[in-house]
């Protein structure tokens, strides 16, 4: 089954590698030149959106929200004017669910199938083939494409129709802010208490409130480290797709909001291209005090 793949950021570029890995002919178009070359000399093919629309058999997209998606798919030269009946669009961006409908529906008119399967698990779990796919779509898409989301990730879950896949990673995106923000808080107490926050970690992570969250960011937090495995301008992108939502169907989200205006104020002060438990600097902020330090 041949593929392409449009988009190699932090998360495309491993989710390609992964692929050929696993010996799936991948197709790939970006922006970056860079990008292109790395997957290249991992035996990748380098190829206009036109080659990919008619010679893949499932195109991939992994974009940063709906209007990088629209653009590629459905714009001027957008892959789906060179598409045919028969073929599938896996997009595993994390876009406004009302987005990924309005994409199924142009793409129904020409016999185009589609899933929104968005992923979590961040750079580390794109790397080595973890990641966590939730998919919206027709159960017999989904079987079709089930193997080549398991090479890239370690379950795929299908959750409902196209739009789902995208509603299910909002309310993950809601979990991990608030997980980041409260684990924060938490060791920001602890060291203000007088007790080491490597403890306070070590001591409560096996227990009720361990969480991978946990896991992934206290050590982050405690050595200050901020490299970027999902940046706080992505995680606000989706925050503001779970608003937007929240909005529409009518749902409460008071933390959801609480967490975005620390985020806000995250990228107002230079860290919006910091990794997301960087939510841990806001407090050094108010407290004057740096976790493990």
């Amino acid at each position: 089954m041949k593929i392409g793949f449009i988009g190699l950021g932090i998360m495309g570029k491993p989710m390609v590698k992964n692929l050929l890995k696993a010996g799936y002919p991948v197709m790939v178009w970006n922006r970056s030149q860079a990008a292109i070359d790395e997957v290249v000399a991992c035996g990748a093919v380098c190829a206009t959106k036109e080659e990919i629309g008619k010679n893949a058999d499932v195109v991939i997209t992994m974009l940063p929200n709906s209007p990088q998606v629209k653009e590629v798919m459905l714009g001027e030269d957008g892959v789906a004017q060179f598409m045919h009946e028969g073929q599938i669009f896996v997009d595993c961006s994390s876009i406004n669910p009302v987005a990924s409908k309005e994409i199924y529906a142009a793409l129904k008119e020409k016999g185009i199938e589609m899933l929104d399967a968005p992923v979590s698990g961040g750079e580390p779990k794109a790397i080595d083939g973890t990641l966590s796919f939730m998919v919206g779509g027709k159960q017999e898409v989904f079987d079709t494409c089930k193997d080549i989301l398991l090479e890239m990730g370690a379950s795929a879950v299908l959750c409902g129709e196209v739009g789902a896949g995208n509603t299910t990673k909002l309310a993950n995106q809601i979990i991990v802010a608030c997980n980041i923000r409260a684990l924060a808080e938490a060791l920001t107490l602890a060291q203000m208490a007088g007790v080491n926050p490597q403890a306070v970690f070590e001591a409560i992570k096996g227990g009720l409130a361990g969480s991978t969250v946990m896991n992934a960011k206290a050590p982050m937090m405690i050595a200050g480290n901020d490299k970027p495995g999902f940046k706080i301008d992505l995680h606000i992108k989706d925050l503001n797709n779970v608003l937007d939502c929240a909005k529409t169907v009518g749902a409460p989200v008071p933390m959801t909001e609480s967490v975005m205006e620390v985020m806000q104020w995250l990228h107002e002060h230079e860290g919006g291209q910091k990794d997301h438990s960087a939510i841990a600097q806001y407090y050094e902020y108010l407290t004057g005090i740096q976790i493990g330090r």
